[in-house]
């Protein structure tokens, strides 16, 4: 049996997992990964307990600009990979990098307690394993904790008042398009998930509304015959150029959505998510989809909007997105603030030098290869500070001192979905920055 008290544990097999565990091993730091599923991917295994995909999902990134930069994603697949494909990937990063053999599979993490109370003595793990029918319950010590268990599982539920009569779902419980069979659907939530499937209800349900409280710029897939995250990328300019180009190129390819009954942006490009959908407003302008202002109430078989228009469905989906969601582990060792952990480069807990969260970042364009250096980090500053490297003691006082501004001068909107994004230029720069100062500390 593994004598776990010098090992760290990692909570989770999805990419940010993957990136933790492939950075440790190189780096010869031993730990034992948990996930709930049955094999690596999260929520891009569509039979994870705790997968929000659904079957018409791809990526919204270009294969090119998420993929690992060890580990490219193969030729024959597609620019924008469906989620079977971006599951196979996974599966592949794990099986080339040996790391399937270090993790306990089908194992959720239920508990994870300071060791007598002091988190410096490291962390005790309670899992539960459901392995051929029986469940098995234990409690190991670890060194430390990397917690990787994603940031799109827990779903956002909206209060409305009234009643209704129909199907209320959300988006986390949607898998096909079979459920919109000849029925009257509104969709709540214009996001890039609540675009897809509106398209997907098209095709199926007897008629399809879109309940919209603000207006999004939207990008098109391709630009020029190419993936439109590829455009440009060789030439850096200046945040605010790119932000005034980009919004001129978008007005060629996609129009102004206020045209179609979407409201005006309360926010400018990149200052929050665009969607990266212009099939949504193909269907619009064909007459395929009804836009329908913010909901103010349902009333039985109808919903009553803001604008005081009433119309009757029959299936109500809300894609009003997910909250972050540690229920293992007291909120109190989290330094939570506002709606999200306060971590230093939202990774490294300011006190503890054996909790860290890996990939609670968002930023446009990072990819798994920013969540990866990340990770890399991650695992050089174990390394270093367990031998005392100067370089180590130097970042140990850094994420102890007031943070620094990781927004690049964005005006990110004030969301609780916002709470952890940064500016990918800005981002990457610290964290390379840090890596460098590290690995050349090691070297020395």
């Amino acid at each position: 049996m593994t004598d776990t008290p010098h090992h760290y544990a990692i909570i989770g097999a999805g990419p940010a997992g993957l990136a933790v565990a492939r950075n440790l091993d190189k780096l010869g730091i031993p730990f034992i990964g948990f996930e709930a599923g049955s094999t690596v991917g999260g929520l891009w295994n569509i039979d994870n307990p705790r997968s929000t995909m659904y079957r018409s999902a791809h990526l919204i990134s270009s294969k090119r600009m998420t993929e690992f930069t060890e580990f490219p994603m193969d030729e024959r697949v597609a620019d924008y990979p469906h989620h079977t494909e971006v599951y196979h990937y996974f599966k592949a990063f794990a099986e080339h990098f040996d790391l399937n053999a270090k993790y306990e599979f089908e194992t959720e993490v239920k508990a994870v307690e300071p060791i007598e109370g002091s988190p410096d003595k490291g962390w005790q793990l309670t899992t539960l394993s459901r392995k051929n029918g029986s469940s098995t319950d234990r409690t190991r010590p670890f060194k430390g904790v990397v917690i990787a268990n994603g940031t799109l599982s827990e779903p956002n539920r909206p209060h409305f008042a009234g009643n209704f009569n129909g199907r209320l779902m959300h988006a986390a419980e949607y898998k096909s398009a079979d459920v919109f069979e000849d029925r009257r659907v509104l969709i709540v939530g214009a996001g890039n998930s609540g675009c897809d499937i509106v398209v997907d209800a098209v095709h199926r349900a007897r008629s399809v509304g879109m309940s919209v409280r603000r207006g999004y710029h939207f990008v098109p897939k391709y630009v020029f015959g190419r993936p439109a995250d590829t455009v440009g990328g060789r030439i850096k300019l200046p945040f605010a150029l790119k932000q005034r180009l980009d919004k001129v190129l978008l007005k060629w390819f996609t129009g102004d959505p206020q045209r179609f009954g979407f409201p005006k942006p309360d926010h400018d490009l990149y200052e929050s998510h665009p969607i990266v959908n212009s099939l949504v407003l193909h269907h619009i302008g064909h007459g395929d989809i009804t836009l329908f202002k913010d909901i103010a109430r349902l009333d039985g078989d109808e919903v009553v909007f803001r604008d005081g228009t009433r119309q009757a469905f029959d299936l109500i989906l809300t894609a009003t997105g997910y909250k972050l969601h540690y229920p293992f582990i007291d909120k109190r060792y989290l330094n939570w603030q506002g709606a999200a952990p306060h971590f230093y480069l939202n990774a490294f807990h300011p006190d503890y030098d054996n909790l860290f969260i890996a990939g609670l970042v968002e930023a446009a364009g990072l990819g798994w290869e920013g969540r990866n250096e990340q990770a890399e980090l991650i695992a050089r500053y174990i390394h270093g500070i367990e031998r005392n490297q100067a370089a180590a003691v130097v970042f140990q006082g850094l994420k102890r001192a007031p943070f620094p501004d990781m927004l690049g001068g964005v005006n990110y909107l004030k969301l609780d979905r916002m709470a952890y994004y940064v500016h990918k230029d800005t981002y990457r720069a610290a964290v390379g920055r840090h890596i460098r100062e590290l690995h050349d500390g090691v070297s020395s």
